[in-house]
């Protein structure tokens, strides 16, 4: 058997990758969500949320139809678990506000583009929410306001 021999080299980039791993989970932990709840229908909720969208002036990129893939996938992924009566995600940018908060921070480009959710659970199926991941101190609270307002307005606060 040989004797373990250190290699700076290896040390360094092993503490490097740690490091990484540590600040990516603290900011991974650090995302948090916020998240509002009407008795309005998913479908009065949809409509509602893509007039707020239109309404701000801005153009809907996607929207992913997450309640549909995960149930159209649970059983072959071995599951019997029924995660959404209803799910969506809505994402758009703004050109404007995106050029303000990456002007203030290149790096706010994992941010972009901007995403606001809707979901009804199975055993709350008269509720339905609405939401998105909150955003850094900094710049990106004009997103995030941004955001809170079209939400208010998709359920009509």
């Amino acid at each position: 058997m040989k004797p373990f021999r250190f290699v700076p080299a290896l040390a360094t980039a092993l503490a490097t990758s740690l490091a990484t791993a540590l600040v990516l989970t603290a900011t991974a932990a650090s995302a948090e969500m916020v998240k509002y709840t009407t008795q309005e229908s998913f479908e009065d909720v949809i409509f509602g949320l893509e007039n707020a969208i239109l309404d701000e002036g801005l153009v809907i990129d996607s929207i992913s139809h997450i309640g549909d893939m995960l149930e159209r996938t649970r059983q072959d992924v071995g599951s019997d678990v029924n995660l959404f009566a209803e799910a969506k995600s809505y994402s758009f940018c703004s050109a404007s506000l995106s050029r303000e908060v990456m002007e203030a921070d290149p790096m706010n480009i994992s941010f972009c583009p901007y995403t606001i959710f809707v979901a009804v659970l199975p055993d709350t199926p008269d509720e339905t929410m609405i939401g998105y991941r909150s955003f850094p101190e900094g710049a990106m609270q004009k997103v995030e306001a941004l955001l809170d307002g079209i939400v208010k307005s998709a359920i009509g606060e």
